[in-house]
């Protein structure tokens, strides 16, 4: 199990991304990322020893014939990474490492993987507007670049993820992998919107949803002095008492989790929840086992824990 602590304290991003996916793909036996060759050509007649899959059964029971589905030669994936760096993704709380530090390391690993296999990936940075864009293209160069842009990823400012997410899926100009790694604070109606609509022109659509334990637990009722919690984006403190605010905290965390569960259900979005003090290993190697296991891509649903 590797330490987010332990990675993010190693000032070579790269090495860290070669150490964590080294580790984690292993076992996998074959990449679970790959090009998509579902652009269907045309059909043609069946002939012995064609693959029974291919066959249309709809159309034989039209016409009484056997016809099987030809496609396309497979494509290179293109892949779409956006983090959310707006100042709530600075918050550590007790143990693990901060959000945008957590967020950086799986943004690396899964920039190494999907480049060391030859696919073209991209990166966004948002906070309240895109901040740092670079297109999807492959290549060890390029994967220099993107990694040196995350290690300068730094939590400022507010949120305004609706529109940043536009121009991320508006930039992935052909059908692939988005992936959004964020706190997911932002519960405007567009947001919700834009993620139905990358799922509904056919890109593959996965969400890191990151957290701190302290932020899912609210650890804060030991003593009985008042708490004061400042907002990080707004600077608004609020002084609670943990005892009688603790437990309606923790059932609208819960309900909150609920919603982006749900609502990454109903569009077929894979969604993971990645909290800080989680061996960076074990995030990743549960969405990539369930990835691979599904045959994930555009379209499919599932949900990782």
């Amino acid at each position: 199990m590797l330490d987010p602590v332990l990675l993010s304290s190693i000032g070579d991003l790269e090495l860290v991304a070669r150490v964590l996916i080294d580790g984690t793909v292993s076992g996998l036996h074959r990449s679970p990322f790959h090009g998509y060759s579902a652009e269907f050509s045309q059909y043609r007649h069946y002939r012995p020893g064609d693959d029974l899959k291919y066959i249309d059964w709809k159309l034989f029971a039209r016409t009484d014939r056997i016809y099987t589905k030809q496609y396309r030669e497979t494509t290179n994936m293109a892949a779409g990474i956006a983090v959310d760096a707006s100042a709530s993704m600075g918050f550590r709380g007790r143990t693990g490492v901060s959000k945008i530090a957590y967020a950086r390391l799986l943004a690396a690993a899964l920039a190494y993987l999907v480049s060391r296999q030859g696919d073209a990936v991209g990166l966004a940075v948002y906070g309240d507007g895109v901040r740092d864009y670079l297109p999807g293209r492959t290549g060890p160069s390029h994967l220099r670049r993107l990694l040196v842009a995350l290690t300068r990823l730094e939590a400022s400012g507010g949120t305004a993820a609706a529109g940043s997410l536009a121009r991320a899926i508006d930039l992935l100009r052909r059908r692939g992998l988005l992936v959004i790694v964020s706190d997911l604070y932002d519960e405007d109606a567009a947001v919700e919107r834009e993620l139905a609509r990358a799922a509904r022109i056919g890109h593959e659509v996965a969400v890191f949803h990151v957290l701190s334990r302290d932020e899912i637990d609210f650890p804060y009722g030991g003593g009985q002095r008042d708490v004061e919690l400042e907002d990080l984006e707004t600077g608004r403190v609020v002084l609670t008492s943990p005892r009688s605010a603790g437990p309606a905290y923790r059932r609208d965390v819960a309900e909150f989790l609920e919603r982006w569960r749900a609502r990454a259900a109903k569009y077929g979005i894979d969604y993971t929840r990645a909290v800080t003090d989680m061996p960076l290993d074990a995030t990743l190697r549960g969405y990539l086992l369930k990835r691979r296991a599904s045959g994930s891509g555009p379209g499919g649903s599932r949900e990782h824990r």
